[in-house]
């Protein structure tokens, strides 16, 4: 099985204090013992990065603590998913002749990692735009 976490998953999984931390957690503990494969997509890495270190989480997460977050639970255990330029060109294309506009062309991004990589499920706590996005695809999407 594969499974393309988005930011919000993973970032539920790295704080102690976010609401979902352990059910977010206990998703990349299975990918850690090999019971499907991680994709992330490439977008996502600075996403979280930003995240995490600019949140008022408590404690606060510094820079050097985020890096290793990042590091640790994502640099060896992940596949990272990217675009071509022409993906991408193909992707405002079209979200423009669909008349999509505005913060949710990032999940379209993320969705069209997922397609690329052919995961069976996104996992997210966002799940509203990921349904609508992926609604003519056998993408699964999960939500924490």
């Amino acid at each position: 099985m594969k499974i393309l976490f988005d930011s919000s998953a993973l970032i539920g999984a790295f704080v102690e204090s976010h609401p979902k931390h352990k059910s977010a957690l206990s998703f990349l503990l299975k990918a850690k013992r090999n019971e499907f494969e991680l994709f992330v997509a490439s977008h996502s890495l600075l996403e979280i990065y930003s995240v995490l270190t600019s949140a008022p989480f408590k404690p606060r997460i510094t820079p050097k603590i985020a890096e290793l977050l990042i590091e640790n639970n994502i640099n060896n255990l992940a596949r990272i998913i990217y675009l071509t330029d022409k993906e991408y060109f193909r992707l405002i294309e079209k979200l423009s002749d669909l008349n999509i506009s505005g913060g949710i062309v990032y999940d379209a991004l993320i969705v069209e990692c997922a397609k690329k990589a052919k995961v069976d499920e996104i996992l997210t706590l966002n799940t509203k735009d990921f349904i609508h996005l992926t609604s003519d695809l056998s993408i699964k999407v999960n939500s924490i």
